[in-house]
């Protein structure tokens, strides 16, 4: 286990001065702070067109029994992460206005009790409490969203009064649960599960082994329907799911704060319960556990058939994202890379079992989104992976979802995390170097260009993507500009499809960091930019940033100021939550004239050449003069402090 020397301390860090004059303003550093402004021209057209003015959505269709609660917040999902890259100075006030109006409206539709879910899936409730987390972490200080934190948290830990979890069996009592308590049963709209149903046809009967129902035409017998309904009551109405493990980002958020055993050991605890279940299961998490903590007891002994688990409907989507959601969370906790266990055995087990096929001629649930993300190459004979299991074994053959391995080797940086992403390049039939021009709804899928521009063999990867990132802007804007939906025939992921904040660009190239895991995952930034003009998170105005170099032990970056009168100030933070310690910094300068008498700091201009400077910390100033440039190389010790919810810029 890793050990951790406490948290990061926000004493006034070691200062540098850039002296690299700029020249010819690179392209991607143009594009990236065009990309700001139109991503903060957006949210407002967004406001104007989608929202009232106290904050809520303007939404006047049904509301499903249990569903839909997630797709309110998830219209804003990434925009307290953009303020804390850099966006607009109003937005941070502005998404927690959105959240505090929504949660009204969620709270006057019966979905929410003490602003939180009454009772639903993690696959979704994951999905609506990333923008919660998000907004933890912009702003640590909020006294009222911490106060929060701690609330939602307390849900599920032993003793609470919801009665969500079960210590004696280490359970969530309740594939739904929440503020309610476990909430048993399933959605009203699937008590008859029909073949009426038809947006659910394409994953197939959601349960083997239900007498006289053995395809989905089956299903259009009232009386089969009525059964198959009655028997999801049964099997996936009560004890746990594997998908709940996403729960425990609850706890970890709270911890951050201020290291609250109490969160942590309850985390822990449950990781340890579905790990030895795991383990006893072959290395592949169990999708349920009945509420005697009996794994199969709710499906006749299988391991498999549990709600959003490995047979229906999405598989490796729901059971692999939780598993790496609190793979992530337990490293967060303890610093300790073995904590990813978890979720690696399950990849690797899946890895194991790839074939060779294209996304064209394979039969699979899920085709669109490949489509969109690989293009031409969907023709392509490539790695394919099964997604979900049944008692006639694997099936639902796709490509990887490259974000998950991905966040097993960015939280830990270990090796053979590094060689897992290695294989799968390898075993691909595509060019990962090629960037398609498309967002999906987790604004994630071109991890592997990325991957491919970090290895050194994708240089014009900064420029082609922030391409794609303003192409996808201006689609949304066209879009809502075009819009005239009546609220009153608004599908609830209406706003979604119209959002123009995607981060997934600014993400990777300026902070070295991954798009977050979608279904509840925190966001622990490689690198964390301060203002400490404005005090506040996120680059200055007329800062652009590109980290090139993403190492265990080391990180690249390059700064510049497209200013030409005004000096900006910027602090690099090692990690997000102030984990990594940056040992020494190697700064590279070329020749440059300082114009007219240089300032009073505490470092000089450099000269030409490199110079390594000692920081012992995880935080170092860079003052940027007008149009000048520097590059920075941190050699880093990973996982020196532990992880928290930090205070931001200081003096």
């Amino acid at each position: 286990m890793t050990t951790m020397i406490g948290t990061a301390g926000v004493a006034a860090p070691p200062r540098v001065v850039a002296a690299t004059p700029v020249g010819s303003p690179p392209a991607w550093a143009i594009m990236q702070r065009r990309l700001f402004d139109v991503m903060d021209e957006g949210w407002w057209l967004f406001r104007e067109r989608y929202c009232l003015p106290d904050g809520s959505l303007r939404y006047a269709g049904e509301v499903p029994s249990r569903d839909g609660a997630d797709d309110f917040y998830e219209a804003f999902v990434n925009w307290p992460v953009l303020y804390q890259l850099g966006g607009a100075d109003d937005l941070l006030d502005v998404s927690k206005w959105h959240w505090e109006g929504v949660t009204r409206q969620l709270t006057d539709l019966g979905f929410l009790v003490d602003e939180f879910e009454r009772g639903y899936d993690w696959f979704h409730l994951g999905e609506s409490m990333i923008f919660f987390y998000s907004l933890c972490a912009a702003d640590p200080a909020d006294e009222v969203f911490r106060e929060r934190a701690y609330r939602f948290a307390e849900l599920y830990l032993p003793g609470s009064p919801t009665a969500n979890y079960d210590p004696v069996h280490r359970i969530i009592r309740a594939p739904h649960n929440g503020a309610g308590g476990p909430r048993w049963g399933i959605n009203d709209e699937w008590r008859s599960f029909g073949a009426n149903l038809a947006s659910m046809k394409p994953f197939g009967l959601p349960l083997a082994g239900v007498p006289g129902i053995d395809t989905w035409s089956d299903l259009e017998d009232p009386a089969k329907a009525d059964l198959m309904g009655a028997e999801m009551t049964r099997r996936l109405g009560a004890g746990d799911a594997a998908v709940n493990l996403a729960a425990t980002t609850l706890a970890a958020n709270a911890w951050l704060y201020d290291h609250n055993d109490r969160f942590a050991a309850w985390t822990l605890e449950y990781l340890d319960a579905w790990q030895e279940r795991a383990r006893a299961n072959g290395g592949i998490i169990p999708d349920n556990v009945g509420p005697n903590g009996v794994v199969g007891e709710l499906h006749d002994g299988r391991w498999h058939g549990g709600n959003y688990g490995w047979a229906w409907p999405h598989g490796v989507y729901s059971v692999g994202s939780a598993a790496c959601v609190a793979a992530v969370n337990g490293v967060l906790l303890t610093g300790d890379a073995s904590r990813l266990d978890l979720a690696r055995d399950l990849l690797d087990h899946l890895y194991e079992r790839g074939i060779t096929g294209t996304v064209d001629a394979t039969e699979m649930s899920i085709r669109d989104r490949w489509q969109a993300e690989l293009g031409d190459d969907t023709a392509t004979p490539t790695l394919l992976i099964p997604n979900r299991y049944r008692e006639e074994g694997w099936f639902d053959y796709q490509p990887p979802q490259l974000g998950l391995p991905m966040w097993l080797y960015q939280v830990a940086f270990q090796s053979s995390d590094g060689d897992r992403l290695r294989q799968l390049r390898e075993r691909s039939g595509y060019d990962w170097r090629t960037v398609h021009d498309f967002r999906n709804k987790e604004d994630a899928g071109h991890e592997a260009p990325w991957l491919a521009f970090l290895a050194g063999d994708n240089p014009g990867y900064p420029e082609a993507m922030l391409g794609v990132a303003l192409s996808q802007v201006q689609r949304r804007m066209d879009l809502m500009e075009a819009d005239r939906t009546d609220p009153a025939d608004m599908h609830v992921h209406h706003w979604q499809r119209h959002n123009p904040v995607g981060t997934e660009a600014l993400l990777q190239l300026t902070t070295g960091t991954p798009q977050l895991l979608y279904n509840g995952g925190l966001l622990p930034f490689r690198v964390l930019y301060l203002d400490p003009e404005r005090n506040r998170p996120g680059l200055p105005a007329d800062v652009a940033a590109l980290v090139d170099k993403v190492e265990p032990e080391l990180t690249g970056l390059q700064l510049v100021n497209l200013s030409a009168t005004q000096t900006r100030r910027v602090v690099v933070q090692a990690g997000g939550f102030g984990t990594e310690r940056i040992d020494t910094a190697t700064v590279t300068t070329a020749s440059g004239t300082y114009p007219g008498p240089a300032p009073a700091y505490t470092a000089p201009v450099l000269a030409a050449g490199t110079e390594t400077i000692v920081v012992d910390g995880n935080r170092l100033e860079v003052v940027l003069p007008p149009g000048r440039t520097i590059r920075l190389e941190l050699r880093l010790t990973p996982n020196a402090y532990r992880a928290a919810h930090v205070a931001l810029a200081s003096d």
